[in-house]
């Protein structure tokens, strides 16, 4: 592991205003003092976070879901995920969650993958991302507003299609290349 002096770079916070509260993010209004004395304005997105799953069953499919993504107006074939219930929430319990309301699998086995950071020019917002492997199906039940397709995909189609630029979600793409390694 590296190690690196960041001492010179860092900001530290002088001031924060909540702007905004809304039911998935908070906005805050920032005033940090850069390392050269001056004062800086920042805008940060506050957000619970998320848990999300890559489902690789046994003959090496990826359990993928389709869903329109108001903030983009498109269709997206993603990884099952979802956003914490409450601040604290174990991410482990919540990808089980979002897993089995999203597909209507369970998993019994489950590697955690790494924890990304999805936009941090502006965002807090933080995604675990977890294998989940030996499924077994069971009945979706997604969310209320959810309106989902299932599309099951062979790993190594998806990452060719992530390596072709196919899969413009961050976390799926991520996932998607982290699981082709593993299970090969």
């Amino acid at each position: 592991m590296n190690t690196y002096n960041d001492s010179g770079i860092l900001e530290k916070n002088i001031d924060s205003v909540r702007v905004f509260d809304g039911i998935i993010l908070h906005i805050d209004h920032l005033t940090n003092e850069l390392p050269n004395g001056k004062p800086a304005k920042r805008e940060v997105a506050r957000h619970v976070g998320a848990a999300a799953v890559i489902p690789v069953d046994s003959e090496g499919n990826v359990w993928f879901v389709r869903q329109f993504r108001a903030p983009i107006d498109q269709v997206l074939l993603e990884i099952p995920a979802g956003k914490l219930d409450y601040k604290g929430e174990d991410r482990f319990e919540a990808a089980k969650r979002e897993l089995e309301e999203e597909t209507g699998l369970t998993a019994g086995s489950w590697t955690h993958l790494t924890d990304i950071v999805t936009t941090p020019g502006f965002s807090d917002e933080l995604i675990s991302i977890y294998l989940a492997r030996d499924l077994s199906a069971g009945d979706s039940h997604p969310d209320d507003d959810e309106f989902l397709n299932i599309v099951r995909m062979p790993l190594s189609e998806a990452a060719d299609l992530a390596m072709k630029g196919g899969i413009p979600d961050a976390k799926t793409l991520l996932a998607v290349l982290m699981a082709d390694r593993i299970c090969r």
